[in-house]
């Protein structure tokens, strides 16, 4: 029976490190308090809109709202914690489509010099369907 429980545990390590390695970093961003980041989504002919800001760093938890494809949420991030990230999956997913184009918001830090909070996004889209544009302020 342990022998067992070993195997299953080795297996599911590994399978996460190659799920894990698959995301790749597109963007790091510093980020002040309401400021808002856009970020256009493209896929198959369809263009959608990401946004996220962030409203308040309390007791190392980073307070952001989000909103994708019409639905709106609010996320609290801690960077030492396992919810230092928010998954979003870019596409719903389909007859046939099992890998499903996903996007991950992390928290990493807060830079308390500047009040700024730095995240890093990352994209997993194995059939390379995604083109991200990320938008100015000014649009």
């Amino acid at each position: 029976m342990k022998i067992f429980l070993k195997i299953i545990l080795i297996l599911s390590v590994f399978f996460s490190m190659g799920i894990a390695l698959d995301y790749k970093q597109t963007k790091r961003i510093e980020l002040a308090k309401d400021e808002e980041k856009k970020i256009l989504v493209n896929y198959d002919g369809f263009s959608k809109l990401f946004k996220f800001r962030w409203t308040l760093f309390k007791n190392g938890g980073l307070v952001i709202h989000r909103s994708y494809d019409n639905v709106i949420s609010q996320n609290i991030l801690y960077t030492r914690h396992k919810n230092n990230f928010i998954k979003l999956k870019l596409k719903s997913r389909g007859a046939g489509n099992y890998d499903v184009p996903t996007f991950l918001i992390k928290f990493k830090e807060f830079n308390y010099q500047t009040n700024k909070a730095v995240i890093e996004l990352f994209l997993y889209d194995r059939d390379g369907i995604i083109s991200l544009e990320y938008l100015d302020k000014k649009e």
